[in-house]
């Protein structure tokens, strides 16, 4: 039988202002080709998705501007914290990604990092990128939203009362 801690999911990093300054149009997984250290620093929690994003070079994925900490134990045989990291895609994801990114507006940011069954992967998003007033909306939908929930939550607690 199966262990069941073997399909958990361990979130390493999340790229939380990703879904404020992007349109999310779809996601795909992809794993993460790294060394020793880098994995060590991974498994401790010391990643970085903030200003990063993803690139297709001859058919290959990558990913820049991630930042995982040096090793503390990893002496001269440390990472550089910013190197440019390999993902690896199966190639029709690639071709997928490829047309999709000469599309006008789409990129491909990071949304989290994370370990699945011992494997170190990434949550890609092929986003749009939102301009200021789609953000003002958003944030004014939100607030109505939790506005007419306190609403409801208050005249919930009035009914408890009156019985």
């Amino acid at each position: 039988m199966a262990d069941p801690k073997q399909n958990e999911i361990k979130v390493v990093a999340e790229n939380r202002r990703a879904r404020h300054d992007y349109f999310i149009d779809e996601t795909f997984e992809a794993g993460l080709a790294l060394t020793g250290t880098e994995v060590k620093s991974l498994r401790a929690g010391r990643a970085n998705l903030r200003d990063s994003y993803a690139g297709i070079e001859k058919n290959e994925v990558f990913l820049y501007n991630m930042h995982i900490s040096p090793y503390e134990m990893g002496n001269r045989f440390n990472h550089d914290p910013l190197r440019t990291r390999k993902l690896l895609m199966h190639r029709s994801e690639i071709r997928r990604l490829t047309s999709r990114t000469r599309e006008k507006g789409f990129t491909l940011i990071p949304l989290r990092i994370y370990f699945k069954r011992g494997k170190a992967k990434v949550e890609l998003a092929l986003a749009r990128g939102k301009k200021l007033y789609d953000k003002r909306a958003q944030i004014a939908e939100r607030d109505a939203r939790r506005e007419t929930e306190r609403e409801l939550r208050g005249r919930d607690r009035g009914r408890d009362r009156e019985r």
